[in-house]
């Protein structure tokens, strides 16, 4: 298992470089910079578009824009939330939080523009049927010459789609939360328990297809917001004088890098500050997943023949995860002072803060969260991993992803959680790479369609359907 780790790690290493830190945040910045800061001009916009002022039932695709959102959220808030945002401040301290935010408001721009580009350049699986995601506005909008980013962004999909941190760290929920405290020893055994009861549960929704899917999201992820902003208000509210020390020490700490655990991180470019902007923005993309290209695939399933619309409402993402979400569990960790606790990491730490906070109950209810986040998350990802088999093996061959994914909830279960964070790290950056790039490229089109669609806009009213 050392060695394993030892692996991951160094593979996550190479992949997380200065250069994709480049094409991330500067990508971002250009796209930012291109639209005129749209994602602050038409936040309003967004809204209304979100709440289906606009909506056509004759529209093309699958699903309504509310479902396309909470679809995409169903995996991005998730455990990046909880565990991600834990695991940021164990290591980098309360600095982390500040480029976790930086990566959300430079992450707006692209998810506008990736989202954007997937309902613009729908394209036709084997079946006939119309898809959206980067491997589709890759090759429908690059051309043929570039079909080899949509594969890369295929085979790394598959792989970047597994379940293998939400798992491991549901598992390592029911662990410390149920099992230990009721003096049931954990083992093999236990876990595999686990492992088997997630296998069930995801089979039963998974094989239903997307609307069952969006279905589910779209009445999970609300009432799971809701229930985790409440929870943390709670915290915020007990530890009311803390709050404003520790969120200026956010800002302060973003450029002094004082808590930042520095073994390993001397050979980093710019430093102990460089190593903790590294890991703000790592874990900012693990939250919101904004330029890796998970959620054009289900921004790309909207119903809607108006693709600066659903870009619209895809840039509510980071918002909503990484600005709100991330920033409580955030502030619950750092006000309780369990972040300065030394072998605490992911949904433990954040555990020790509901439990600091609301002795008896707290980890209790964070369980609660933890399960709908996990379980969410699980739906999601195994739509986007069928997507990128059918890119690949056409459509007629997805279901065998199914299996695979089945597989990976296992192994997950059984696996340390720094393997599984570091593979996901490693395989999210190369996702990242070709969906950038294509972005970029087809980022004019998009100025393009948006000057049309501030134009229309003005003589067209929203409908009250």
């Amino acid at each position: 298992m050392e060695q394993l780790n030892s692996i991951s790690e160094k593979f996550s290493s190479l992949a997380w470089g200065i250069p994709l830190l480049v094409l991330l945040i500067g990508g971002g910045l250009y796209l930012l910079v291109l639209s005129r800061f749209l994602p602050f001009r038409f936040f309003g916009h967004a809204i209304k578009v979100l709440r289906g002022k606009y909506d056509d039932p004759n529209d093309p695709g699958e699903i309504s824009h509310f479902k396309a959102l909470t679809t995409a959220l169903s995996s991005t808030i998730g455990m990046g939330n909880i565990s991600g945002v834990a695991l940021a401040i164990a290591v980098g301290g309360p600095g982390a939080m500040f480029w976790m935010w930086i990566s959300a408001v430079v992450g707006m721009s692209t998810k506008f523009f990736t989202s954007t580009l997937a309902i613009m350049y729908r394209g036709k699986d084997s079946n006939g049927e119309l898809q959206g995601g980067p491997m589709y506005f890759i090759r429908e909008g690059l051309g043929k010459n570039w079909k080899f980013l949509a594969i890369m962004f295929s085979v790394f999909g598959m792989l970047g789609a597994l379940p293998v941190v939400n798992v491991n760290q549901l598992k390592q929920a029911i662990n410390d939360i149920v099992l230990i405290p009721n003096g049931v020893e954990v083992s093999l055994s236990t876990n595999l328990i686990i492992a088997a009861v997630l296998v069930i549960v995801t089979t039963i929704v998974v094989l239903g297809g997307l609307k069952r899917i969006s279905s589910i999201a779209s009445k999970m992820v609300p009432s799971m917001v809701i229930l985790y902003f409440i929870l943390v208000l709670i915290i915020l509210v007990i530890n009311y004088t803390e709050v404003p020390k520790y969120f200026m020490m956010i800002f302060t700490d973003a450029f002094d890098a004082n808590f930042m655990k520095t073994e390993g991180k001397k050979d980093v470019i710019g430093g102990v500050l460089g190593a903790l902007v590294l890991l703000g923005i790592k874990r900012g993309a693990f939250s919101n997943e904004a330029g890796i290209g998970t959620a054009p695939m289900a921004h790309g399933a909207a119903k809607t023949d108006e693709p600066v619309r659903e870009g619209l409402v895809a840039m509510l993402g980071p918002v909503i995860d990484t600005l709100i979400v991330c920033t409580l569990t955030a502030l619950a960790i750092l006000v309780t002072g369990v972040w300065k606790i030394d072998g605490l990491n992911g949904v433990s730490l954040t555990a020790s803060a509901f439990q600091n906070a609301m002795p008896r109950i707290g980890q209790y209810l964070l369980m609660i969260c933890v399960f709908i986040f996990s379980i969410s998350s699980l739906f999601s990802y195994a739509y986007y991993g069928k997507k990128c088999m059918s890119f690949l093996a056409g459509a007629h061959n997805k279901q065998y992803y199914n299996y695979f994914y089945i597989l990976s909830i296992i192994l997950a279960a059984t696996t340390e959680f720094e393997v599984m964070i570091n593979f996901i790290d490693g395989i999210f950056a190369f996702m990242a790479i070709p969906t950038m790039l294509a972005t970029i490229l087809l980022a004019p089109k998009v100025v393009k369609e948006l000057k049309i669609y501030i134009h229309n806009l003005k003589t067209e009213k929203p409908n009250d359907r």
